[in-house]
């Protein structure tokens, strides 16, 4: 059900980021770091294969490397940095680390805090949603389906099969054009510099989780306003007073029934 049009206080920057999008028709979430929190596998896949082959002289790569270097970042542009001299190469290592990646998350895989609140309170509201990710297709899907997400996403959009990846704004567009909405009425959760980016140039709100990221580093993108996870108090607080001004009813199954891409 829609969130009917309100006039927009001005006391409150995060509140108000959410009122100006009534009706709100749907909501995109990032995968890794915004539904889970899975950088500390990449990194270690990440650093126990790039020591394997002496990358940094033998020094495994440090958490700052990786978040400035590879957090966020598409595999083609992560094998062009750390291999800029045998591209090819490094297409291969990016691909063998995902299959690494894969064996990992099926040993261990966290949800961020609250997300199975929000997830109730999005089918509470009959709110369209999609997967926006620049992770390769199969981790995205194993990802969802560890959460139990699988017939809660209406689309998963994956960078390597748009024309252009984050930070481009292409993903965003193509994820609210298979779930049918407009941007005017979207907001977007994500996690990293190049995610915000990419949510802020298809000109939408963005609200940005410091899961794992500097929040100095993901203020620098602009998000409408930062959240340590979805039990944080600022993001309630936003959508209380999204539901109070637009008069939001809890949907029935008698009135409303979710359509699955």
């Amino acid at each position: 059900m829609a969130i009917s049009s309100v006039e927009i206080p001005s006391s409150d920057c995060s509140k108000s980021a959410l009122l100006k999008l009534a009706p709100v028709e749907a909501i995109l979430f990032d995968v890794d770091g915004t539904l889970c929190d899975t950088d500390p596998l990449h990194h270690r896949a990440f650093r126990e294969m790039l020591l394997e082959i002496g990358f940094n002289g033998g020094v495994p790569i440090d958490e700052e490397f990786f978040i400035l270097n590879i957090a966020g970042k598409h595999n083609d542009d992560i094998a062009r940095l750390l291999f800029p001299d045998d591209y090819e190469r490094g297409l291969k290592f990016t691909d063998e680390k995902e299959a690494y990646f894969r064996r990992l998350v099926g040993e261990q895989l966290n949800c961020i805090s609250g997300l199975d609140k929000l997830v109730k309170w999005i089918k509470d509201h009959g709110l369209k949603r999609a997967a926006v990710t620049n992770a390769p297709r199969a981790n995205a899907e194993l990802m969802i389906s560890r959460l139990g997400l699988t017939e809660f996403f209406q689309a998963v959009i994956v960078g390597s099969e748009c024309e252009h990846a984050k930070p481009h704004p292409m993903p965003y567009l193509k994820g609210l054009e298979a779930i049918g909405a407009s941007k005017e009425h979207t907001f977007i959760f994500e996690d990293s510099p190049s995610g915000i980016r990419a949510g802020v140039a298809a000109e939408m709100p963005v609200i940005g989780l410091s899961t794992r990221n500097p929040e100095n580093l993901l203020m620098e993108e602009k998000p409408a306003f930062l959240i340590k996870d979805y039990e944080d108090t600022k993001l309630w607080a936003a959508l209380e007073e999204l539901e109070k001004q637009g008069g939001v009813s809890i949907r029935t199954q008698t009135t409303q029934t979710d359509t699955f891409a």
